[in-house]
């Protein structure tokens, strides 16, 4: 990631918009959106993707595993305003097993990109099915949108629901409505 340029094009617009980069709250605010960005667009860097879902060694199983309200951020590559959420993923192993929190860390991969949530719930999907090889997996993405409430249109609260479907919870209604069902389930 190159900070001088991030840098340099955050002072462009901050000029744009008539502000004074030297004005004290300002002056350091190119730094601080570098050193955001780096962290925010971190799913950019090459090779992160190699490390994700790797199954445990020895484990199986082969019924539904079902993580729900992952919460996640992302930036919308449209007008580069967050969309904020929460992601449920399923899948059932046709044996090896992964980590509860490796899906968490292939969300966050993906979502650590400029994105659109239509792309980051296929993305994660296809993951899961190429690393895990299970018989099947749904993600299912529920966010917020800031591009559509705090400007355009502006409808706060409304909310944007993507789903991939994959395998088994393609092809047999039961399981795929097992897994919505228990996303319903409030404990």
């Amino acid at each position: 990631m190159d900070k001088e340029k991030i840098k340099s094009g955050v002072k462009l617009i901050l000029e744009g918009i008539g502000e004074d980069t030297k004005r004290p709250g300002i002056k350091d605010t190119p730094e601080r959106v570098a050193d955001m960005y780096e962290e925010i667009f971190s799913g950019l860097a090459d090779g992160a993707e190699k490390n994700i879902l790797k199954p445990i060694a020895g484990e199986s199983h082969d019924e539904m595993i079902l993580i729900k309200d992952i919460p996640f951020y992302s930036v919308c590559e449209h007008h580069f305003l967050p969309f904020i959420g929460k992601a449920h993923i399923a899948y059932i192993p046709s044996g090896d097993i992964v980590g509860l929190s490796e899906l968490a860390k292939a969300l966050e991969h993906f979502a650590k990109r400029p994105q659109v949530q239509e792309r980051l719930t296929t993305q994660l999907a296809d993951l899961i099915m190429k690393r895990v090889k299970p018989k099947g997996t749904m993600v299912v993405i529920d966010a917020e949108h800031l591009c559509m409430s705090m400007r355009g249109i502006k409808k706060p609260g409304s909310r944007t629901v993507t789903s991939a479907v994959r395998g088994i919870f393609r092809t047999k209604t039961n399981t795929r409505e097992e897994m919505l069902s228990l996303i319903k389930k409030n404990d």
